[in-house]
């Protein structure tokens, strides 16, 4: 009895951790001439295949935005050519200075040259929805400015995609945004694939020059953005913007998570990441009570009822297939591999080969 107990209790603090994830809202007719002018600045390092999709969904859009920059971050393909060709104008900033990341180098020469009073940072491998910039806009608008950052809902196509499925409720939990308390409590991270926010502020904390040794940027610039006391919200991004991670295969897909994933559970508030590991300690005494079939129709209930919930999740966040989350042990052992390499190689200092350069975690 008091096993079952503890995985309820590991069960709420799932919901408890997840429960909110508030979409954009609607904007609504007329209203996204309303706000300030947006510039949007996509780093770019070998994004010929990428960019031409997320270039069209900004020009497609009922309002476009009033200036796309994509800076060229020494790409060996066509990168510039991709995005001259679809009119941005492309930035080339000087070689990578020691002490910076290549994306956090880039997006600070993007906001340099940009010259509206928001700023949109955006990852090559993402893509707006009809109407999603006008969402995010209005949504930008009523929460009363300051940064923005929205979770792209992930697109998942292939086998090896079904297994980021933790790593992106992860990501998701780690910010804090999502919990029953929603809005009520500040995000302690921003998501890395979207940052709406307002050029004063951004310049008022130092951009990402005070991060510019960090793999996962936004966790680390909103902890400067949170301290100048600049608001925070973060939003789900279905129906409004969405993305592809890793359809290259099992190799991007581990080089991917492992160069920077240890180092946003060093970000995570200590109350949150009890809850966290409290859910994943359910999730595990739920399948090896299942395995062992002590009491075959409640470790049953119970596995499916942590199904469940992991469905309700993956059903927010991207388009994975129901049989992910009812044969979740499979993505959740894959989760715990990787993040175990990634603290492993952090901690020994090792390098991840990324796009053609030596990425430590951090």
């Amino acid at each position: 009895m008091t096993g079952l107990v503890i995985l309820i209790l590991c069960w709420l603090a799932g919901w408890a951790t997840l429960a909110r994830i508030k979409p954009c809202r609607a904007a609504a007719a007329g209203a996204a001439r309303t706000v300030e002018k947006i510039s949007v600045i996509i780093p770019a390092r070998n994004e010929e295949k990428n960019l031409p999709r997320l270039l069209r969904s900004l020009q497609s859009q009922p309002v476009p935005p009033d200036e796309i920059i994509v800076v060229d971050d020494a790409s060996t393909d066509r990168t510039a050519a991709a995005a001259t060709e679809l009119g941005a104008r492309v930035v080339t900033p000087p070689p990578l200075p020691e002490g910076w990341r290549g994306k956090t180098w880039a997006c600070h020469h993007g906001a340099a040259e940009a010259k509206n009073v928001w700023l949109l940072f955006l990852d090559a491998d993402t893509w707006f929805e009809p109407d999603g910039l006008a969402a995010v806009r209005a949504e930008f608008f009523a929460a009363g400015g300051g940064a923005l950052s929205v979770a792209p809902l992930h697109h998942v196509e292939q086998l090896h995609e079904q297994f980021s499925a933790f790593f992106n409720l992860l990501m998701l939990a780690g910010t804090g945004a999502f919990t029953l308390l929603g809005d009520r409590m500040t995000p302690r991270g921003l998501l890395g694939q979207f940052l709406l926010v307002e050029k004063s502020a951004y310049i008022r904390v130092g951009g990402h020059a005070v991060v510019k040794e960090r793999v996962l940027e936004n966790f680390w610039l909103a902890e400067k953005l949170r301290a100048a006391g600049v608001p925070l919200h973060c939003r789900g991004g279905r129906n409004v913007f969405s993305f592809r991670m890793y359809p290259l295969g099992w190799r991007e897909m581990m080089d991917g998570w492992i160069k920077g994933f240890a180092a946003g559970a060093g970000k995570t508030p200590l109350p949150l990441l009890l809850l966290v590991i409290a859910w994943m300690s359910g999730l595990i005494m739920a399948t090896g009570n299942l395995l062992l079939a002590k009491d075959a129709p409640v470790c049953f209930f119970v596995y499916a009822g942590y199904a469940a919930q992991v469905a309700w999740f993956l059903r927010r966040i991207g388009t994975f297939h129901w049989l992910t989350a009812l044969l979740f042990p499979a993505p959740l052992i894959f989760y715990f591999i990787i993040f175990t390499r990634s603290v492993w190689r952090a901690a020994r200092k090792q390098p991840v080969d990324w796009k053609g350069r030596k990425i430590h975690a951090g």
